[in-house]
């Protein structure tokens, strides 16, 4: 019995892992400045994330990355997407696209 709740205990963590990241978890992270449904104005300069297109999120969250993107306020979004991997990006980006 014992070995039977082992493999099952590592199936499921390689099925999560294997997952991928969670946008939503990642997003938690977000919600103060962009709002729970990303519609608020980050700063209040800059504009709504929601509505965007994965494809555009992923670029400018990339952008910051690099640090190609961004106005005079970016250093949050750089210091924020510094830390991200490209899967995570990916799934983000996903995630707020469907905000």
């Amino acid at each position: 019995m014992k070995k039977v709740l082992f493999l099952i205990s590592i199936i499921s963590l390689s099925a999560a892992a294997m997952a991928g990241p969670d946008g939503a978890a990642l997003y938690a992270k977000c919600r103060g400045c962009h709002g729970a449904d990303g519609s608020k104005h980050a700063l209040g300069v800059s504009p709504s994330i929601k509505g965007q297109s994965a494809a555009d999120i992923a670029k400018k969250l990339n952008g910051y990355k690099d640090g190609t993107y961004g106005g005079a306020k970016k250093a949050t979004m750089t210091s924020q997407a510094g830390k991200l991997s490209a899967d995570e990006i990916k799934a983000l980006a996903d995630y707020i696209s469907k905000l």
